[in-house]
């Protein structure tokens, strides 16, 4: 498989969610299928399923973990530098249809979280920015239509 190109601080953030679901998440599902158990019968017991449903997610994500963890290219972005828009750069753009100013960060798929500013380099927008400059402008074409971008700002911190 692929490596995965994450930031140290993505990779703690994924390190400690599988941290608290494997160490607090696993016994407290537990406690509660053991509990619910207690109840009698399991054919008719909505907390037991609805703890066995819990216990599914919660390995499913542990398993989705260790894949992301296993595979993680980590970048340390305070290392990088250039001219150009790649994975790590902090960009800020300019809507040039509603003169909207916008900060995003391009990392990796596993960390994005658009609403906190981190988009991911596989994303349609950070895809169009890549290998351009400070002062360049880009086109992005969605289902709304197609927006143009200015690049005001470009740094790696």
């Amino acid at each position: 498989m692929d490596k995965i190109p994450m930031t140290p601080a993505g990779h703690a953030a994924l390190s400690e969610e599988y941290r608290q679901r494997t160490s607090e998440g696993r016994p407290k599902i537990v406690a509660a299928i053991s509990e619910a158990r207690a109840h009698g019968d399991l054919s008719e017991n909505a907390e037991y399923h609805a703890a066995k449903e819990q216990q599914s997610l919660n390995e499913g994500r542990i398993q989705e973990l260790e894949t992301l963890l296993a595979l993680a290219d980590i970048i340390d972005v305070s290392k990088l530098s250039g001219s150009t828009v790649k994975f790590g750069a902090t960009v800020k753009i300019l809507d040039e249809d509603t003169e909207k100013k916008v900060t995003y960060a391009i990392v990796g798929d596993a960390e994005a979280d658009a609403s906190k500013g981190r988009i991911s380099i596989s994303s349609p927008i950070a895809r169009a920015m890549i290998g351009k400059s400070k002062g360049d402008s880009f086109e992005v074409v969605s289902p709304g239509g197609s927006r143009s971008y200015e690049i005001l700002e470009l740094k790696y911190v």
